[in-house]
Parts: C-alpha cells; structure tokens; sequence
C-alpha cells in the first residue's frame, strides 16, 4: 500500500511533534511512531530546557557557557542560533500549554546546572521533557491535518537506490522521496511518498547494556541515513550521565537529574568523603563529561560499582517538592533522599553526533530534515550543555518547516519507487539468534566502546563487530522483515560509526577520552 504526504515526520519527540504541528500550516502530515505517541527520548528528560529569560543573564553568557562544555569542537554559528532563537520557542511552548513552574511572583523559578553560570533552566518539577510532550501530543491530537501512525516502524529512507540507480559515497544529488515503513501489528510494510521528511528518531541508547534511553532508542535514523549514503558526523561523542541510580537488572536506568546537584547535592565516595574538588575547582558542579570521569575514576581505583549523592543537608520539604518523582522513585528501592546517601554510577545518556545538518536542518541528503538527538548541529560540539538538547530540538524544528515550506511547491512525489520485496525470505528460525547478537553488541560497547577508551580496545570492538555484521546482514537477506532485526542491524551500524570515527579521533576531547592520547590537540585535526 502506497501512501502520500506532503511532510513524512519520523518519531514523536520535540523535534517530531512540533514540526508536524508547524508543517502543518502548510500541508498534510503523516507523524510515524515506533510504539506510541508518548514514548520518546523526551518523556524521560528530567531537568529541563535551558533559555535566557531576564537579567542577570544574556546570550553572552549562555553561547560562552555552551562553547566552553563543547571544548572548542562547537560550530559557532548554531550555539548563536539556539541560544538567540530559545526564548522565541519558549514562547511557543508556553502558546501550546506547557506548564513551567513559576515562583510566588509568578516568574520562572529556574534551576542551575552544571556547566552553567547562572540559573537559566526552566523546568516543570523533575519530568519537564514529560510534560512538553503531552502538552505537545493533546495539540496534535486536536489538528485535522496531521495523521498519527503509532506502531509504524521505519525501515529504510526511499532514495535513488530504490530505483536501481547507483549512488557513490556522499554522493551531493542523493534524494529522499519518504520510507519504506514496517505496520507492527499487521507485519505488512508500507511505502510512504513524502515531499519533505524529517528524521526526529531520537538517541542510541540502547547499544549499551545500561542507559537512560528507553528501549526504542536503537538510533534508527542515523542508521538509515548511514546506509543511504548520506553524512554522519561526531559520533565518538557519547554522553555519560554522572548520576544514574544505581540498580542493577532495571532497564532504562532511572536519571537522577543534574538540576539536583544544582540545587545543592554532593558527590561522595562509598566511606562517605567528597571527592570532586580533587578534579575540577567547580565541584559537583562541573561539566558532564569531567564528573563522569572522575566518579569512574573513583570507582575503578576502590572496585566499587557506584558512589554516592548526598542531598542530606538541604531542607527535607523542600526537596520533595522541587524532586517529587526521584523522591518517590528512590522510596521505592528502600532509599529516602531526605535521609538517606543515593548509590549513583555513570550511565549512556545522550549522543552529541549524529546526522550532519546545516542552520537550516537539512541533512547531506536533498528533500530529509534531520532534527533533536539524531542530528548533529554543532550546537554540542564534544560535550552537551545541561538542558541545551531539548532547546536545540525545537529551535530546529522551527528553522527545517521554514526552509522546506518555502520549497515545497515546486517538489513533488516520485511515482517509480517499487513496493517492497521479500521475495524469497522466510521467519527467522532462531529468534534467539538476533537476541543473542543484540546482547553482545550491548556487551562490545559497553567493555570497550565506555567513558575511557584505547586503541586496544577499539581495534577489539571493531574486530568482534565484524563478525556480528556479517552473521546478521546474512540473516536479513534471507528473513522475513521485524523490527527485531531491522533494530539489530541499526544498532550495529550505530556502534560501527562510534568505534570508527572514535579510532579517528587522535586526541582525547570532550566526552571522547582515550589513554593514547590523554592531551587535546590544540587545533582541529
């Protein structure tokens, strides 16, 4: 079955939902969801959305902040578009119904996070991404022009090589023309023509064994994008956030969210003596990537599994109301924050590259938009920025519905893309098998691929990869289509372009540190 939209949107995160409401204006619609409209990358962000709002601070000192977590690999050009553009999007949030909370006055009570030099973070208690996105969901539910398909897997982007035509490596004239998309409750797979798409597919979370990424993060877009040719870029960039709860077997690992060490919470070592000043003068506070590394270090050094945050001193009725859900979720494992040390380790939380797009959104390939975590921007440039991702999202959003309504008249639907062709495949006979490979993916990344790396391991991880891409591009060939396996071939790609643009990278920068090469370069190379 062949399906036509002027604007294919896949994933329903703040990246996806806010264009289809913006593209909207100017066409039909068609927002694809791999289970449901609420299960995104952006439900789970806690801590909020960073914008400039008043005085003291200014864009200076955001766009300052952003470069110096970025560690010199920022593009310039998008930090000034997001952090100038942010408070005209807040705008939008508010417009839509998003709740931020305010103080007795009535203005924004806003958080400070690491890496940031003033309070700028807006947030809605501890679930802000959670509130966005059914503020965002009961508008799109109420617009006639938008139609929503949940349980609708994206298999591949439609582009030149469904039409027989040989397409070389970056090749400048690739095209988009929408999906081949897979129904999850039919298993019949769909052609989806589309005059503009957007890839909002969110993150990679689930190529290690433990993240804060729900299960559906398999980094879908990017992979598609990597295997249709087009420009992926920044991927050794992995973010590990400092402070997941640690409890062990529970997937997706429960955030506790950077805003808490803002608020005043510690860092401590099992014997209970803080530590983080032996690091960096910023303390608890310092940027992600430095607060990851050196509880990493602190647990390898003692062959413990985790540390401690210690909230203890600060007012025990005002930390359940500013952190009702981690005060409630801790209760759960025995653990009253008020009271009690929470056990945190590092954990996969967010990946700064992705598909290479320009101010405007657009990827290296004509007619697709890439936006929100699977895109690379600039904006992050080796480390992330508390709370500057969801703000990044939207801010791009907006600029990809403005470029490509202006192009939309004159594109138009390619009328030669075959229907799908499983002539030949059979169901898998071992489910098991793609189970298995998934596990040892899971397991290559998180040993060798994690918070500290070598050319030893990465050369051991690339080598293990290998042969896992070998035994399931075999089984694809010749199996029915799932998601199962449509997953495990994404999430292979995913760790590939890791552990290669990772052995590229011959410096340690940002969130990429490696014992080769402990000194950052003091140029690009």
């Amino acid at each position: 079955m062949t399906r036509k939209f002027d604007f294919l949107i896949i994933g329903s995160g703040i990246a996806g939902i806010s264009f289809a409401l913006k593209a909207a204006k100017h066409g039909k619609v068609a927002l694809l969801c791999k289970t449901t409209l609420s299960e995104s990358n952006t439900s789970y962000a806690q801590g909020g959305i960073a914008s400039v709002t008043h005085d003291p601070d200014n864009f200076e000192k955001h766009i300052e902040d952003t470069l110096i977590a970025g560690d010199g690999h920022c593009d310039l050009a998008a930090v000034a578009k997001v952090i100038q553009e942010a408070p005209s999007q807040i705008e939008e949030l508010l417009n839509w119904g998003v709740d931020f909370d305010r103080d007795e006055e009535g203005n924004f009570d806003l958080h400070r996070e690491g890496g940031h030099s003033e309070h700028r973070i807006l947030h809605h208690k501890d679930n802000t991404g959670y509130e966005i996105q059914e503020s965002l969901i009961r508008q799109v539910k109420a617009h006639p022009e938008i139609e929503v398909y949940e349980h609708y897997f994206a298999i591949e982007i439609l582009t030149q090589h469904h039409l027989g035509e040989l397409v070389t490596h970056h090749t400048p004239n690739i095209e988009c023309y929408g999906a081949y998309v897979l129904n999850l409750q039919t298993n019949n797979i769909h052609t989806f023509l589309s005059k503009v798409t957007m890839l909002a597919t969110g993150g990679i979370g689930s190529v290690y064994s433990t993240t804060t990424n729900p299960e559906i993060a398999t980094g879908d877009g990017i992979a598609m994008v990597h295997r249709a040719r087009g420009v992926i870029k920044d991927m050794e960039f992995v973010q590990f956030h400092p402070t997941g709860l640690y409890h062990p077997g529970e997937r997706p690992t429960f955030l506790i969210s950077e805003a808490i060490r803002g608020y005043g919470a510690v860092l401590r070592t099992q014997d209970g003596k803080q530590f983080m000043q032996k690091y960096d003068e910023r303390g608890s506070l310092a940027p992600r990537d430095i607060v990851s590394r050196a509880i990493d270090n602190e647990m390898k050094i003692r062959g413990h599994n985790f540390v401690y945050l210690d909230v203890t001193r600060m007012d025990s009725e005002e930390t359940k109301t500013h952190f009702p859900n981690i005060y409630t979720k801790c209760l759960e494992s025995g653990i009253d924050i008020t009271k009690d040390f929470i056990p945190v380790s590092p954990i996969q939380h967010y990946l700064c590259g992705g598909i290479k797009v320009d101010l405007s959104g657009r990827s290296s390939i004509n007619r697709l938009y890439a936006a929100g975590e699977c895109s690379c921007t600039g904006l992050h440039g080796a480390n992330r920025l508390a709370s500057n991702s969801l703000i990044e999202a939207i801010v791009y959003a907006d600029a990809a519905v403005k470029d490509a309504a202006k192009r939309l008249d004159s594109l138009t639907y390619n009328e030669f893309i075959p229907d799908w062709n499983d002539e030949g495949t059979s169901l898998p006979e071992e489910m098991v098998l793609i189970t298995q490979s998934f596990r040892e993916v899971e397991q290559i990344m998180s040993t060798y691929v994690g918070i500290v790396r070598s050319n030893l391991r990465l050369v051991r991880a690339m080598n293990r990869l290998e042969i896992l891409y070998r035994e399931t591009e075999h089984l694809f060939e010749k199996s029915v289509v799932s998601r199962e396996i449509c997953e495990l071939r994404n999430v292979i790609s995913i760790a590939y372009l890791i552990i290669k643009q990772a052995l590229l990278r011959k410096e340690s920068r940002g969130l990429h540190y490696t014992v080769d090469y402990p000194d950052r370069m003091r140029h690009e190379g």
